[in-house]
């Protein structure tokens, strides 16, 4: 009866532990656009882009993010080539963007090295 007692609080112990890892990794692994900016600069647009995201390193970390319309064309792509580990939320722009005339509304995609593309998307509205 102990040693069976003492197996089953073994493996609640281990699924405990895994359920954290998890858990930090899910805190990881969600890019988040906080905040968006788009500028009129002539005939094209400049967009700067706050993003945050645990980067734990080059292992992890945040590595781009994109323009797209809301049928998912992409207008422009801003690569990140390092981790942001200490510089939490961060900003980034991209200049010389054309965007068609009439366009109300654009969206804004995060990626990172490990999980992709980010469910969620940014309505930024064009003024």
């Amino acid at each position: 009866m102990v040693k069976t007692h003492a197996v089953k609080h073994r493996t609640i112990g281990a699924c405990g532990v895994a359920l954290l890892m998890m858990a930090a990794s899910a805190s990881a692994n969600n890019v988040e656009v906080v905040n968006a900016k788009a500028e009129k600069q002539r005939a094209n647009w400049t967009v700067h882009v706050t993003l945050k995201h645990g980067d734990t390193g080059w292992d992890h970390y945040a590595d781009a993010w994109r323009i797209v319309t809301e049928g998912g064309s992409e207008l422009g792509k801003r690569t990140l080539h390092h981790p942001h580990i200490k510089e939490q939320p961060f900003t980034r722009s991209l200049a010389n963007i054309s965007i068609p005339p009439g366009t109300e509304f654009v969206y804004i995609e995060a990626h990172d090295n490990v999980h992709g593309w980010a469910k969620q998307r940014y309505k930024l509205k064009l003024r």
